[in-house]
């Protein structure tokens, strides 16, 4: 691992000593949340919270160090990666791949603290930490997109495929694995090679083209549903409360659940935070109407898609067009539900939207796929399976904005459905 604490003025014992706090933060944030104290970190660390003290004056100064490592990481893999596509020694292009992805995943896990920083501006005004959760890894991205390039000029990938989009795709795919619901204590080295077979080879046995997905009954029971929520948007703009839930939405999307304080909630909706309280309830409460709302509707979708007449295929399509819709309409949504997939706060409804029922309906479908001979991966098992084929299913947020929904849906046809590497069936 990087010390990047090394370069700080100081004896070895304090440098041992910090990389240690650093370590018990990530931990301690890794398992509670971003709402952490320093006391907790500090008894993590075996230390007197005075203590803690010595070495960083604040929480802030925790976490921006945990970003520095983070990114200082990152950007390591990827110069690692771009030195050995010049090494002729270093064997097949996409062993290379694959090993970069990896490489991605087990960074993700072990900095999984500052992964979670990066979905949103930051818990306070510091500069430093705001520049630092919205910073790309663009070492990384241009590591992935000269290994796909060389995988193009071998013959390894399709020549249709958008290679700038295929490796934003691939590296926030795996960097993902850090969402404990996704992994679920599995190693991350299988966990990324299940994802990168997903995406590389497809699940279909045979190559399916956007016409005849488009045309399937699957796909149009999804599109019923999606339509509906663009009826069911439009709030009254007398209901209080109703305004009270949409100002959140954004708040809670752009610092966090965590970060965000009824007082931040009220000053946004220009009420004072006493008749926030009586609108809403607490903040638990709040957000559990929120995320209610949204589980619904997805379970909607999944409802109409599966109980369709199509095959397992056509239905894994479909829940693709499912899960870019409510992206592209509830993107506040799906940013807490990712923070959620690490941090549950207490006493709030569960917005993961009974992840644990759709990972047994997703089971059911890979296996009456298999069964069929529609369906041609395997995976060390069938759990993991369903889940990293849930988690592929969403389209990384900024890709939908930059290409739009159909454009989003082709991406995930061509990665989830007919993998973009080559094919004997084309």
């Amino acid at each position: 691992m990087l010390d990047l604490a090394a370069g700080n003025d100081g004896t070895s014992v304090d440098v041992t000593r910090r990389n240690e706090i650093l370590q018990a933060a990530n931990t301690v944030i890794a398992s509670s949340g971003l709402r952490t104290s320093l006391q907790q970190i500090a008894e993590s660390a075996g230390i007197l919270a005075g203590s803690l003290y010595h070495h960083f004056d604040s929480k802030e100064a925790i976490l921006i160090e945990l970003i520095r490592r983070y990114h200082a990481e990152l950007d390591r893999i990827g110069e690692t990666a771009l030195l050995r596509l010049d090494d002729p020694e270093a064997g097949p292009i996409p062993e290379q791949i694959f090993a970069l992805a990896v490489s991605i995943a087990e960074c993700a896990v072990r900095n999984s603290a500052a992964l979670q920083l990066s979905f949103y501006e930051g818990p306070s005004d510091d500069p430093e930490l705001k520049a630092l959760t919205s910073r790309a890894p663009t070492t990384l991205n241009t590591a992935m997109l000269q290994a796909l390039r060389a995988a193009r000029w071998s013959g390894y990938l399709r020549p249709d495929i958008d290679l700038p989009t295929l490796a934003d795709r691939v590296c926030q795919t795996m960097l993902h694995v850090g969402i404990d619901v996704i992994r679920n204590n599995a190693a991350p080295d299988r966990t990324a090679t299940v994802l990168c077979r997903i995406l590389f080879d497809g699940l279909a046995t045979r190559r399916r083209d956007d016409t005849e997905l488009d045309e399937s009954s699957a796909f149009a029971a999804a599109d019923e549903v999606v339509r509906t929520w663009a009826s069911e948007s439009a709030a009254d703009p007398d209901d209080r409360a109703a305004h009270v839930r949409a100002v959140a939405r954004e708040e809670f999307g752009r610092k966090g659940y965590e970060f965000t304080t009824v007082r931040d909630i009220a000053a946004a909706a220009g009420m004072g935070t006493g008749t926030v309280y009586r609108l809403i309830g607490s903040k638990d409460e709040l957000l559990g109407s929120i995320m209610l709302s949204f589980g619904d509707k997805l379970a909607a979708g999944w409802t109409s898609v599966l109980q369709s007449d199509s095959t397992p295929i056509e239905k894994i399509d479909a829940l693709s067009w499912v899960n870019i819709s409510a992206l592209d309409q509830f993107s506040d949504e799906f940013r807490i539900q990712l923070a959620w997939m690490r941090q549950t706060p207490p006493g709030a409804t569960d917005p993961a939207w009974s992840f644990g029922t759709r990972v047994r309906q997703m089971k059911h479908l890979l296996a009456e796929g298999v069964r069929s001979g529609e369906i041609r991966i395997e995976s060390p098992s069938s759990d993991m399976l369903a889940r990293c084929v849930i988690g592929v299913q969403w389209i990384p947020e900024n890709i939908l904005l930059q290409v739009g929904r159909r454009a989003a849906l082709v991406h995930a046809r061509d990665t989830v459905v007919r993998g973009v590497a080559e094919r004997a069936d084309g």
